[in-house]
């Protein structure tokens, strides 16, 4: 493909238990194009983990891509232990991202795993002078990561299932308590927190979804979802991201 190259470590930090922030470096950062699209690593040069792991973009430019990912298994434990100076095999700029929708007042909106996406939507948003808010959803404050970066673009608000910090519950908790107004939210995150969200508002919506993926460019098939059409969708090339109007 195209869109494959090798990027050097240049940077490796542990964030949280178990959550890392990585930054790559090299001439594939080129083939990113937008706030919402991913990257695709292979993890060995033997084929054990036979399959490349997938990882969402928090930041990039040219030069560089940023990534937090967390360790769920075998592949994100092999990743966890690269250093710095280590090159890794990479496809990048993979997927649809976030398309903008010309509006004044967005409502980025981040579960878990699904915050990183929405810090270079915040930037971008920003710099075309839209009004943005963020809501990040944690299990607990033990969970929170990111909190501060997002508070030095904008306004934030914490939901946690526990309680132990922000507000307790879920993020649609968080909207219905602060009664939100926006043009349009963008939103990342566990499966239940999408559905729910094109649940409570289909029409003004961009959700980016996570899924299982052999190849990671269209071809296995793999990650098809439904949509509420009864078409199937490809979460690598249709996707990562979809409206609100379309999903179930």
């Amino acid at each position: 493909m195209n869109n494959q190259g090798l990027m050097r470590i240049v940077s490796h930090q542990k964030l949280i238990e178990n959550v890392y922030e990585m930054i790559l470096e090299g001439e594939a950062a080129s083939y990113v194009e937008h706030a919402g699209q991913f990257i695709n690593i292979r993890l060995t040069e033997n084929k054990d983990p036979y399959l490349r792991r997938p990882m969402s973009i928090c930041d990039y430019n040219n030069h560089e891509i940023k990534l937090i990912y967390k360790v769920v298994g075998e592949g994100t434990r092999i990743l966890s232990k690269k250093k710095t100076g280590d090159i890794l095999d990479v496809l990048t700029g993979l997927g649809n991202g976030f398309i903008y929708h010309n509006e004044k007042e967005a409502l980025l909106i981040g579960g878990g795993l699904g915050v990183p996406p929405l810090y270079k939507t915040c930037k971008d948003l920003i710099n075309m002078g839209v009004k943005v808010k963020a809501i990040l959803g944690f299990n607990s404050v033990d969970d929170v990561f990111y909190q501060k970066e997002f508070e030095a673009l904008c306004p934030v608000y914490i939901s946690t299932m526990d309680g132990s910090l922000g507000i307790k519950g879920t993020v649609i908790d968080c909207i219905k308590k602060y009664s939100f107004t926006y043009d349009h939210y963008y939103a990342c995150g566990p499966l239940p927190m999408l559905k729910a969200l094109a649940s409570f508002d289909n029409k003004n919506g961009s959700l980016s979804y996570e899924a299982r993926m052999g190849c990671g460019f269209g071809a296995c098939m793999g990650c098809s979802m439904l949509m509420k059409d009864g078409t199937s969708k490809r979460v690598c090339v249709e996707g990562p991201v979809f409206s609100s109007s379309e999903v179930q």
